[in-house]
């Protein structure tokens, strides 16, 4: 690995935390590269920029138009480039799979032969889970963008969603009944999401058991937003380390020593 050059990490700036880091999409790359063992640097970007960057040193978009959609090609962090075989990847799961066919002497993340039932898992955590946390975290994410991005990251996060949750940024969870049915929600998903890792009536550290995969990154990525955007003294983060047997605090304490920024 010494020999290596280092991968280029590309990550959206805030100013939550000393070292920036913040984006549950990006923290899945970040939790990859960093359980991986793999040498790489960070770089930041202001959400204005990231689309001229991705088309810079060459990733493609993170998603594309549907058919009969007039809409753009749609760019997002996470990406990287691998000076190391001249290559560009976006979205964190490619990113994952990438990682893993490139450096097969890194521990796998998504281990042979799971690649289906690793989509199958982030496809039902998002409904669980992601979906009763958007209108909580986004509005509060927003306060932590630097000045540059706060004006890009409202006007698109509201015409994408303000349907769905109610106008602007303010309105999605409002103090009361409103926040608190929404956290809830959060809690009987990550129940739901307890039950599957204990369906065989055994109790188990992560997905598949004693060894971590890319699902459990990808669960630590989204709790690790909580803890940073809400702050880990919070009344909602300390109570949700306890559910499940505190079972999500024990997760996030593994986590920590993935949990370097370089």
């Amino acid at each position: 690995m010494s020999q290596l050059q280092k991968i280029q990490f590309y990550d959206i700036a805030g100013n939550c935390t000393d070292d920036h880091a913040w984006s549950p999409n990006t923290w899945k790359t970040r939790y990859a590269l960093n359980y991986k063992g793999l040498s790489y640097r960070t770089i930041w970007l202001e959400y204005p920029d990231i689309e001229r960057v991705c088309k810079e040193v060459g990733a493609k978009p993170s998603q594309e138009p549907k058919e009969g959609d007039s809409a753009p090609p749609y760019y997002s962090c996470p990406f990287i480039y691998d000076p190391n075989t001249n290559t560009a990847v976006s979205d964190s799961a490619r990113i994952a799979r990438y990682l893993d066919k490139t450096y097969p002497e890194t521990p796998a993340v998504i281990p042979p032969g799971t690649d289906a039932l690793h989509a199958a898992f982030e496809s039902a955590f998002a409904s669980a889970v992601i979906m009763p946390l958007l209108p909580i975290l986004l509005p509060a994410s927003h306060t932590y963008l630097n000045p540059r991005s706060q004006d890009h990251y409202r006007r698109n996060r509201e015409r994408e969603l303000g349907e769905l949750f109610g106008g602007k940024l303010e309105d999605w969870s409002s103090p009361g009944p409103v926040r608190e049915e929404q956290w809830r929600a959060i809690r009987e998903g990550l129940s739901k999401v307890n039950a599957w890792m204990t369906v065989d009536g055994h109790e188990k550290p992560y997905v598949m058991g004693n060894q971590v995969c890319y699902a459990d990154l990808f669960v630590a990525a989204w709790l690790v937003w909580v803890k940073r955007i809400l702050g880990p003294q919070s009344s909602e983060w300390v109570e949700l380390e306890t559910w499940d047997g505190g079972r999500w605090g024990k997760l996030m304490k593994d986590m920590e020593q993935y949990e370097v920024v370089l």
